[in-house]
């Protein structure tokens, strides 16, 4: 009988598993590629599913501003797919998010019909007022800057849906 799947919060010995898990994504463009330092320095907001010691998923929560964060690196192993467990640590992600009080979740993503059914809706246009908008803009984070829409990340985003999801 195989295991249940546990989801709890990122420690800092999961690092290399997530980092293995994203690894085949980014290479097919489906995920961002980052450095090693750059999960360290945003672990708290990481999720992992493990089974049997194993990484087999992992998503993260990025706020990005009062009543809106961002759902980043959701992934799934291989031999994985199709058992539920991406919609599971998406909902633990929304669970985490009503908790500190967002009510607004963004997503980029090539999976629209996964987000779709999660009650993500796709947008165009800006999602925040003006003066939110200034405000992010001085942000250096390469997500914030995809949510924004900005040209000098189109090429790393091309085919990616702006998804939205209201709590």
């Amino acid at each position: 009988m195989r295991a249940r799947t546990v989801i709890r919060r990122a420690r800092t010995s999961d690092v290399r598993g997530i980092r293995d898990l994203v690894a085949p994504l980014a290479e097919r463009r489906v995920l961002v590629s980052k450095e090693a330092v750059t999960y360290f320095e945003s672990l708290q907001e990481f999720r992992v599913a493990e089974l049997d010691g194993r990484i087999v998923g992992c998503g993260a929560l990025h706020v990005m501003w009062e009543d809106l964060a961002e759902i980043r690196t959701l992934a799934v192993a291989g031999d994985m797919l199709g058992t539920g467990l991406g919609g599971r640590l998406l909902e633990e992600l929304v669970d985490d998010a009503r908790a500190i009080g967002v009510q607004r979740l963004f997503c980029l993503t090539f999976e629209v019909g996964f987000f779709t059914r999660h009650g993500f809706t796709e947008i165009e246009g800006q999602a925040v007022s003006g003066e939110v908008y200034a405000e992010l803009l001085r942000s250096y984070d390469e997500g914030v800057a995809e949510f924004l829409d900005l040209e000098r990340v189109k090429p790393n985003t091309l085919g990616n849906h702006r998804m939205l999801r209201t709590l």
